[in-house]
């Protein structure tokens, strides 16, 4: 039997844009779904070390749902380098201040820690609301159930 198998380069790989609604969706479900999409594991042939994922673009990011009480006791931290330059934000400051990084960092937080992993987050086009101008990719509507 002769069996080989068949690996993606820039050449011969298919990216497709697919447009998601995060309206009541839960953030920790929704970055995994993303970050499955982005790295290009739904696709059947899949190949790690070349960028196979498809496009993203993600609706309502200010409408992103989180169980329980993680809005108050969840912190967003960062840190400047400087001495006394830590910043502590609650994540619900953050959902009402800046959903779309919200929803960015959560799904960087799933990619790989690789070369590769900024270029699929570059994939990722983040929107608070309804509106984004990516209509001439035509994107299609992504079920996050069969991710």
């Amino acid at each position: 039997m002769n069996r080989q198998t068949t690996l993606l380069n820039d050449q011969t790989r298919q990216q497709a844009w697919h447009v998601v609604d995060a309206t009541d969706q839960p953030l920790g479900r929704l970055a995994s779904s993303l970050a499955v999409v982005l790295m290009g594991k739904h696709k059947p042939d899949y190949t790690p070390h070349v960028d196979s994922g498809d496009f993203v673009v993600v609706l309502n990011a200010d409408k992103v749902s989180l169980s329980g009480r993680k809005a108050e006791q969840k912190v967003y931290k960062t840190y400047s380098g400087h001495p006394s330059g830590q910043k502590e934000t609650p994540y619900g400051v953050m959902l009402d201040k800046k959903p779309e990084r919200l929803v960015e960092i959560a799904v960087r937080r799933m990619l790989p820690k690789n070369k590769l992993a900024s270029t699929m987050l570059s994939k990722l086009k983040v929107y608070r609301g309804e509106d984004h101008p990516h209509a001439a990719q035509q994107p299609a509507p992504l079920d996050l159930a069969t991710v």
